[in-house]
């Protein structure tokens, strides 16, 4: 038996016709499905749409009862119609009602249909309904007819995605692109933000489905293609690509994907039967998600990403969009999200507009975190499929004290929430009242506190919060955010504009932290197996003289008259600071020499954050006039764990009894060497670890600007005496205690010290 179908492109071509038409969306239905009726010569052809509820609700009929439309319904897995849409793919019965599954309804009239095929309706894998075609004879239906249907289920879902069926909701009910959505994640960055949804690497939105020539769009796909192979060869094939890594692997598995010719043959066949070449690879990578996404082995999910990261680049090259957000056009209340992201591109999108930003990978100690804590924006990650089922402009939660998402949020929650951030500001507003006083124990001891820094954006909270000065200014974000390599003359006048901000408090400045994460986009990049570990930091700038000179002299010029501090990051052994203190004294000569004004007071010092400086520390000590820790890049060496790996990132406790106390024999060494050490690292800016670091004497802590309140009302709250007593025979004890945080968290419930 031939198939009955009157031809794919003839089928689409009157589509394209229907969806044109000056009509509402139900008469827009009723006219599909008369179309997919005739087309395929069914006695009947239905559509359901999946409800927020989970149920699956008759939207439009031909052939069964029209009064059953809005008031027949099955939950998802119940009869036929509902395997389809939990299984997310295609059913073709030549007897249906002989299927175990099968659920009779009467108000319907389809006891008279045997033959049976129904389809999902799916976009980005997501279920969002289901087409089916019945007959009476016993028939199974042929693959061209199961990619008609295919094809007009992905028109349906267009519908969905834009709205146009929420016109004919019924009272009570919504529709599932809709449903509100709970996802649980990780904490990153302290705050709530409500907002509306800004994906960063946006997906492009098929809108031109139904070619007009198959020949012509067949051409197009060679096209594209082509040009992916040759970008993902050249970048493989390029001289900055080391020979081995993980990097390599991704591409290589890009490279395996895009010569695939099972994947492109789906891509053709869906070409041939009328589609547009991207409405093509949409359909086939839709089919492809929504198969996998029922896979639990990590393997083939990962793979899932690759597919869907080459489904978008090919996508692109079609529609010849480039990748990467318009920060213009970002709503007022734009919450950013993302799979992933680095520094810089948060910081491309503009402070004033970001509510927060969610995650679907991302650590505690990433660098995209550290930045998102520094500029004051909620941050969540680890909340899984988010990028998948969040639309732009979607309502969305992001709790960074909780590690909550709510997308498409109920009113009552979006309420609870906006009492949330109404309670917050006034938590706020009881630490500005602290902002003028001292952060001494109840029993006396003083603490100074200062702020991480490295935009001019953050130096009003230096002032606002009553920080005792910067204890970190990185000034590679200024590097990261500028264009190009910025001269020496803006280096200088942008550390001047600093150090006047400041406003007389001492300001420390790293030099340029580069490499890793942290990459300057008019710099070739390095590609290097381990980058954390690479070719970064002082590393690079002793490599790179002229870059160090450079930043050095700009420091210099811009102190003229005031106080300097100079902190090198990543030094590993006590020669590279003996090196780089030569690279100082060299421009003080220079300065000198042709009448520059010089600092009044210098000062020198490193930042201990590599584990080989432990067993270096009196010879270092003896040299440096300061030191700063930070105990994200030391914590990651010390436990060898990848904090932006987020398999392993929480695995390991900063409140360890071995991290805590290789922190006491830095602090000890540096008190009997009458040397200055502060914190600057993650662990300083939450109460319960500052707690910690003071037991162990450290009295200099620098943070965020959003955490300088709690710790300050956490030191005036503390019997630091009583601390220590408490926790300082735990470091040395003998047993499996794994970490002092449960001991730390008592302490503080029982002294009523807010944590």
């Amino acid at each position: 038996m031939r198939s009955t179908l009157a031809g794919p492109r003839v089928l689409l071509r009157r589509l394209r016709e229907v969806m044109a038409e000056p009509i509402n969306a139900q008469e827009r239905l009723d006219k599909i499905v008369v179309l997919i009726a005739a087309n395929v010569v069914a006695e009947v052809c239905s559509v359901y749409i999946l409800r927020a509820d989970g149920v699956l609700e008759l939207y439009a009929t031909e052939g069964l009862n029209r009064d059953a439309v809005h008031k027949t319904s099955l939950k998802v897995g119940e009869g036929l119609v509902g395997l389809i849409a939990a299984d997310a793919r295609p059913l073709n019965l030549p007897n249906a009602q002989a299927h175990p599954a099968f659920a009779y309804r009467p108000e319907t009239g389809e006891e008279a249909y045997n033959s049976f095929l129904g389809v999902p309706i799916l976009r980005a894998g997501r279920t969002l309904g289901v087409l089916v075609v019945q007959n009476q004879s016993h028939r199974t239906y042929f693959e061209d007819e199961v990619e008609a249907l295919q094809t007009t289920a992905m028109v349906i879902a267009e519908m969905v995605a834009a709205g146009e069926l929420e016109a004919i909701v019924q009272q009570g009910t919504k529709l599932d692109m809709s449903r509100p959505m709970h996802f649980q994640g990780v904490a990153l960055s302290d705050g709530v933000g409500l907002g509306h949804v800004v994906l960063h690497e946006p997906r492009v939105v098929v809108t031109n489905l139904i070619a007009e020539d198959a020949t012509v769009e067949l051409e197009r796909l060679e096209r594209a293609i082509n040009r992916l192979r040759i970008s993902l060869d050249d970048l493989l094939n390029s001289g900055d690509m080391a020979p081995s890594g993980e990097h390599r692997d991704v591409l290589e598995a890009y490279r395996m994907f895009a010569h695939d010719r099972g994947w492109i043959r789906k891509i053709e066949e869906a070409i041939n039967n009328g589609l547009t070449a991207e409405a093509a690879v949409e359909k086939v990578q839709s089919d492809t998600r929504a198969r996998m996404m029922r896979q639990t082995d990590p393997y083939l999910r990962e793979r899932l990403h690759d597919l869907d990261d080459l489904a978008h680049r090919l996508i692109r090259e079609l529609m010849g969009r480039q990748q990467g957000p318009i920060s213009e056009s970002l709503p007022q209340d734009a919450v950013i999200v993302a799979r992933n992201m680095g520094a810089a591109e948060l910081l491309d999108y503009g402070r004033d507009r970001i509510r927060a930003v969610a995650l679907e990978e991302g650590g505690p100690t990433s660098h995209v975190t550290i930045v998102a804590r520094a500029l004051g924006i909620a941050a969540v990650g680890l909340a899984d499929n988010l990028v998948s089922l969040a639309e732009s402009g979607d309502a969305v939660i992001v709790d960074g004290e909780s590690g909550q998402v709510h997308l498409r949020p109920a009113p009552d929650i979006e309420n609870a929430y906006a009492e949330k951030v109404r309670f917050r500001a006034r938590r706020q507003a009881q630490y500005r009242r602290l902002r003028n006083k001292p952060a001494v124990t109840r029993d006396g001891a003083k603490l100074s506190l200062q702020l991480n820094a490295g935009l001019l954006v953050d130096l009003p909270a230096v002032t606002e919060s009553g920080a005792d000065g910067v204890g970190l200014f990185r000034t590679e974000l200024q590097f990261m955010v500028a264009s190009s390599f910025p001269r020496m003359s803006v280096q200088t006048d942008y550390y001047r504009q600093v150090l006047e901000a400041s406003e007389g408090r001492p300001v420390t400045f790293r030099t340029l932290d580069i490499g890793g994460d942290k990459v300057l986009p008019y710099l070739r990049a390095i590609q290097e197996e381990n980058p954390a570990m690479g070719w970064r930091a002082i590393r690079f700038g002793l490599d790179r003289p002229g870059v160090l000179r450079t930043q050095i002299r700009a420091l210099l010029r811009a102190a003229a008259g005031r106080d300097l501090k100079i902190m090198f990051p990543m030094v590993s052994e006590v020669d590279e600071f003996r090196r780089a203190k030569g690279v100082v004294e060299r421009e003080i000569a220079h300065l000198t020499r042709h009448g520059y004004a010089l600092p009044e007071r210098l000062q020198l010092g490193v930042m201990i954050e590599v584990p080989s400086l432990l067993y270096q520390l009196d010879e270092l000590y003896s040299l440096v006039d300061f030191a700063s820790i930070g105990s994200n890049d030391l914590f990651q060496f010390f436990n060898a764990v990848d904090r932006g790996n987020t398999r392993v990132a929480g695995r390991f406790d900063t409140m360890s009894p071995a991290f805590l106390r290789a922190l006491k024999e830095i602090v000890d060494t540096a008190a009997r060497h009458d040397t200055p050490v502060t914190l600057c690292g993650e662990i300083a800016g939450r109460p319960l670890e500052a707690m910690a670091l003071a037991a162990l004497g450290y009295t200099n802590l620098s943070m965020s600007p959003s955490a300088l309140g709690p710790v300050k009302a956490m030191v005036r709250a503390l019997d630091l005496a009583r601390l220590k007593e408490t926790v300082l025979p735990l470091l040395d004890a003998p047993g499996d205690l794994r970490s002092l945080r449960p001991t730390l968290r008592a302490f503080a419930q029982e002294t009523d010290v807010p944590f």
